[in-house]
């Protein structure tokens, strides 16, 4: 909102509506009746800081309703108020208390909407961290699939989306992980040894001697290879020769369906791509690109204010 003036009238309809900065939300006490009629005269009879739009009421009673204001003005101190839009009564709202949830975080905010199971019909209002406090209106928030072999847990690719909802300017995204467990892959086979591509996958406890292929052992062993398409084309380099495999890939061992799904894949080295509802991004990824194809996937067609 940045300043500008709220236009109110169909806000109340909307979902996933998020007033930010959060600032512009005043939690004032009320102690008048939580009717829309008696609320409306006394929000009009009332004059409003100028970065005012978002006003919660609460009462002695533990009520609460939640009103959008369309100011006059941003430049005097205060102003009048030109139009409102009441956009929950005490039995559609839903109060929360929550110290770790961001109320300036879209996400955040959706998140806790789902743990409090607020309905889409609701409107949550969140007394989040350092007692700031915000509504998510019709939380609705989307959720993402994030499909990631482990170990190491927890996945490095959850890890960095989870960062990234905490700072970006995105919708309401929640996260769904779905592993794979590299470990019950590797017990599929019973080979003389294991070739996996790295230590860092912590791969060094399983049935059979481990050898790490970024390592390039000297000596070409009778192994099965834990790994991906790339893997192989590295195999092929130092070796001459194709092991057998297990695959390993996210891309290569999803089960395709209507989910919004974010995954990497390391024969893409430079950019994301994306097909369907899906995002698949290079192994070695950073914060910008994933922010970047969170917003060609949900930004589109997004449901928030």
């Amino acid at each position: 909102m940045n300043g500008a003036i709220l236009q109110v009238g169909d806000l109340k309809q909307r979902q996933n509506f998020v007033p930010l900065p959060y600032r512009c939300v005043s939690f004032q006490p009320y102690d008048g009746e939580m009717d829309a009629a008696v609320i409306e005269r006394y929000i009009l009879d009332r004059e409003v800081y100028r970065r005012t739009d978002i006003i919660i009421l609460h009462t002695a009673r533990q009520e609460y309703a939640v009103v959008a204001v369309q100011r006059a003005s941003s430049e005097t101190l205060f102003t009048v108020i030109e139009k409102l839009e009441i956009l929950a009564l005490p039995d559609d709202c839903v109060f929360i208390a929550d110290p770790e949830t961001d109320p300036g975080n879209r996400s955040a905010l959706g998140k806790a909407a789902l743990k409090y199971q607020v309905s889409p019909q609701q409107t949550a209002i969140v007394v989040g961290a350092f007692d700031h406090i915000n509504i998510i209106h019709h939380p609705n928030p989307f959720v993402l699939r994030v499909i990631e072999v482990i170990p190491p847990e927890p996945p490095k690719l959850y890890h960095m989306v989870e960062q990234v909802l905490s700072f970006a300017d995105l919708p309401p995204i929640v996260l769904e992980l779905e592993t794979i467990d590299l470990r019950d892959l590797a017990k599929t086979v019973t080979p003389e040894a294991y070739l996996v591509p790295c230590r860092s996958g912590g791969l060094t406890d399983l049935s059979a001697p481990v050898y790490f292929l970024d390592e390039r052992p000297e000596q070409r062993q009778q192994w099965t290879l834990l790994g991906c398409e790339r893997s192989l084309q590295f195999h092929r380099h130092y070796y001459g020769d194709e092991p057998p495999r297990v695959e390993m890939c996210p891309r290569r061992l999803q089960k395709p369906d209507n989910k919004a799904t974010f995954l990497k894949c390391c024969l893409l080295e430079y950019d994301f791509e994306q097909e369907g509802n899906t995002v698949t991004v290079p192994w070695g990824t950073d914060l910008g690109m994933i922010e970047k194809a969170l917003r060609q996937l949900f930004v589109g067609n997004s449901r928030h204010g």
